[in-house]
């Protein structure tokens, strides 16, 4: 049989954790009396620079619970950072990995449909939500919008899966081959290419602690998914240049006859259409250049992308 690891990545999971811990101990009690998995299979918990109690509750539960691993790192690197620690962490010492978060919104019990399609040949199993009831109407919106923006640009993200996905040793392999600074898994795991499927859910309601991916952080994974997966941002630039060369050849013909006829102050028309509409376009062009030369800044670094602090087994 398979050993499962199932990564969980926790950032200030203080009041979540005790039930976390319960709930992932039962589901794979339940996974390993029923076949499904090794003895051996266990829960990685991956301490991302908390702040609380979250790394010592993960050392305390270790000590009465052999199937509770835990690696702490050395600061606060981000959710895609920690939990591509984690799954590099496991790659060795597992024949299959699940990620989740700590907030287990998404559905352990689609764990063993997982398990199943795994078995069927699938090296990765994508957890899809069916529906996003729990979510605002801002949240929903602007979560569908992402995705067909990604997948515009050239990104093959799977529409409402988010972390929460199943990977085959041998896909963790691969997926340990990918080096790049600029972190955005969704968009990184479908390039791998082995076969692939997906398990659907609704997803729950959080029970305890707060998000920790509020709209600033949302904001910030959207920008670094699009400028870290195509090029056409500065595509679209250009040709956003070459209409504004066109408008501005418009509005000077417009101007032109304004003035011949008298109905305008000399001048007016052209200053206004010239320095707000190049000028924005102008400032947006400069910035989104900006953010690309930042991404090759950081990845020319070569900084390690996140430093182990301690591990336990």
């Amino acid at each position: 049989m398979d050993i499962l690891a199932v990564v969980v990545p926790c950032y200030n999971e203080e009041e979540m954790l005790p039930i976390t811990f319960e709930s992932l101990r039962g589901k794979l009690n339940e996974l390993i009396e029923k076949g499904k998995i090794a003895p051996e299979s266990f829960v990685l918990y991956v301490d991302d620079g908390s702040k609380d109690k979250t790394w010592e509750l993960i050392e305390k539960e270790h000590e009465t619970h052999k199937d509770v691993y835990g690696l702490k790192l050395a600061g606060n690197v981000g959710h895609q950072f920690a939990l591509t620690a984690g799954l590099h962490k496991a790659k060795d010492i597992c024949d299959i990995s699940i990620s989740i978060d700590a907030d287990l919104q998404d559905d352990i019990d689609v764990f063993e449909d997982m398990i199943d399609k795994y078995h069927d040949g699938c090296d990765i199993v994508y957890g899809v939500r069916n529906k996003r009831k729990t979510d605002s109407f801002f949240k929903r919106f602007t979560a569908q919008s992402f995705y067909k923006v990604m997948n515009f640009c050239g990104a093959k993200t799977i529409y409402n899966h988010a972390d929460f996905r199943l990977m085959s040793k041998r896909a963790l392999e691969q997926f340990a081959n990918y080096s790049e600074e600029n972190l955005f898994l969704r968009g990184i795991v479908p390039l791998i290419g082995y076969k692939t499927e997906c398990s659907y859910y609704d997803r729950k309601v959080r029970v305890a602690g707060e998000s920790k991916y509020p709209l600033k952080k949302m904001i910030a994974l959207a920008i670094e998914g699009i400028t870290s997966f195509s090029v056409k941002p500065i595509r679209f630039i250009m040709t956003l240049g070459f209409i504004s060369v066109i408008l501005s050849f418009a509005a000077f013909v417009y101007a032109l006859v304004s003035f011949i006829i008298g109905t305008v102050e000399p001048g007016w028309t052209s200053l206004i259409v010239s320095i707000w509409f190049l000028g924005g376009v102008q400032l947006i062009s400069i910035g989104l250049i900006g953010e690309y030369i930042g991404k090759i800044y950081i990845e020319v670094k070569r900084r390690p992308r996140y430093n182990i602090d301690k591990f336990i087994s």
